[in-house]
């Protein structure tokens, strides 16, 4: 007898389902086996996935010599603003925009989630950053060992100005440099060794323009937003 009932189950979305559910746990499995080694192969510390190339870049966001991209993400979120009174009246804040993103890489062709993006302060003791540390810095998470690193903008380009970054009135496309890294609670080291990071083909994430948007007074100050924005997230590490 012939089954319609099982075919459209495998066919549907149930199906496909269940294989991004076992492509993620394969990816978990991968990376627990890299964790296992690493008292064995330093060289192990980190994930490797097969990388995309990343753009080329102007000398202003391209890191320095001696260091070699590991990892290559897509990020979606949000920049998060707070309406501030300013010299002239008020405006959303620019400085310390408060990012939310989750980073996403592809495992056999599926997207999974790989790293989370967020504010926080920096805890690690070797901090190379401003001293004492500010409110919060944006951090990256992996979302498999629990390892994160801090970074702090060292230079940008502007949305639109050449084709790492083609999107005319986007968030900047940014070169951060690690100022920070810690541990996940169980050793896990995947993201400590990152040095730079690029932020490219941003999308979106910009403050309103728009005064009128909630922001126009005295009386808006406290008001916030989060505008939605999307990115490519390139991590490298030093060659030796």
């Amino acid at each position: 007898m012939h089954n319609n009932c099982s075919e459209k189950f495998w066919s549907g979305r149930a199906a496909r389902s269940i294989i991004r559910g076992l492509l993620a746990a394969l990816a978990v499995l991968a990376v627990s086996g890299i964790a296992s080694a690493q008292d064995r192969q330093e060289k192990k510390d980190e994930i490797v996935f097969d990388l995309l190339q990343n753009p080329a870049t102007s000398s202003t966001i391209t890191p320095e010599v001696g260091n070699s991209l590991f990892l290559a993400t897509h990020g979606v979120g949000t920049q998060g603003y707070v309406c501030l009174p300013t010299s002239t009246g008020v405006s959303w804040t620019v400085n310390n925009a408060r990012p939310e993103a989750t980073l996403f890489t592809h495992i056999f062709g599926e997207a999974v989630q790989i790293i989370t993006h967020f504010l926080s302060p920096v805890v690690n003791p070797n901090l190379i950053g401003p001293n004492p540390p500010r409110f919060g810095d944006v951090t990256w998470q992996s979302s498999f060992d629990s390892s994160r690193v801090w970074a702090q903008k060292k230079n940008f380009i502007t949305a639109g100005t050449e084709a790492s970054c083609p999107n005319g009135g986007a968030i900047d496309c940014l070169l951060l440099q690690v100022i920070g890294a810690d541990e996940g609670p169980a050793g896990g080291r995947s993201l400590t060794k990152t040095t730079f990071i690029q932020r490219l083909n941003t999308k979106g994430g910009s403050a309103p323009a728009n005064p009128a948007t909630g922001c126009l007074a005295s009386t808006d100050v406290g008001h916030q937003v989060l505008v939605p924005y999307s990115a490519d997230y390139f991590f490298f590490r030093a060659d030796n």
